[in-house]
């Protein structure tokens, strides 16, 4: 975590619509390019489907924000939610469709929003996750990714960074968390039914948590899918 980072900086975009609008196409772009994998992680400790999954929930959420943009960022996420939930086989759809339906109410009708009321809405949505699953970090899942991530962009604020510093930090910490994940025993879901053959895999769930975590920090950088 970068305590040292700037209190502000030129290139910390707003957090609007358009900005959640970028987060969703470089989300999309990373599911594509990685449901093979997700699939592959799943299919040692799951149902072999995750990827498949999260690839028709995304495309889904991204029919759905062109045909009709909402014009706040905590409509797009609320509106990406309610499709995940709507289009995902399995544990994912209601998982990921609660954080991001939870964040985007935490985020209301306001046009924009701050870097600490993104964080304060994304660890609004974590907590739904974990109420609804039950799971507690350690559990090997996908909050083992996400609240890493989330603490890890509070810190940094808390310090003084801006957005994409705040962002940054999330996304190492979420990638480090999907990897810690490997040598852990599931104590949740599908994995938690092969007891110790569920240790030694990387969990599909914080895999997937850590690339759209990954997108956030990226849309804040200016990226595009």
């Amino acid at each position: 975590m970068n305590a040292s980072a700037p209190a502000s900086g030129a290139t910390d975009p707003v957090v609007d619509a358009a900005y959640a609008r970028r987060w969703l196409a470089l989300a999309t772009a990373a599911v594509e390019r990685e449901a093979d994998r997700l699939t592959e992680l799943d299919s040692a400790i799951g149902d072999a489907d995750h990827g498949t999954n999260l690839r028709r929930g995304f495309t889904a959420a991204s029919a759905a924000v062109e045909k009709d943009p909402p014009g706040t960022p905590g409509g797009v996420l609320a509106l990406v939610g309610r499709q995940l939930i709507g289009s995902v086989g399995g544990a994912s759809g209601p998982l990921y469709g609660t954080l991001l339906r939870g964040a985007g109410k935490h985020l209301g009708d306001a046009e924009t929003a701050s870097p600490e009321e993104l964080c304060g809405a994304l660890r609004a949505g974590l907590e739904g996750v974990a109420r609804l699953g039950g799971a507690a970090a350690g559990d090997k899942t996908m909050l083992d990714a996400l609240f890493p991530a989330v603490d890890a962009m509070a810190f940094s604020l808390d310090s003084g960074a801006g957005l994409v510093a705040a962002l940054g930090a999330a996304r190492i910490a979420a990638d480090e968390g999907a990897a810690a994940t490997v040598p852990m025993l599931a104590r949740k879901g599908r994995a938690s039914y092969l007891g110790e053959r569920s240790v030694g895999h990387q969990d599909p769930g914080a895999t997937s948590s850590a690339l759209l975590v990954t997108a956030l920090a990226e849309a804040a950088e200016g990226g595009t899918a």
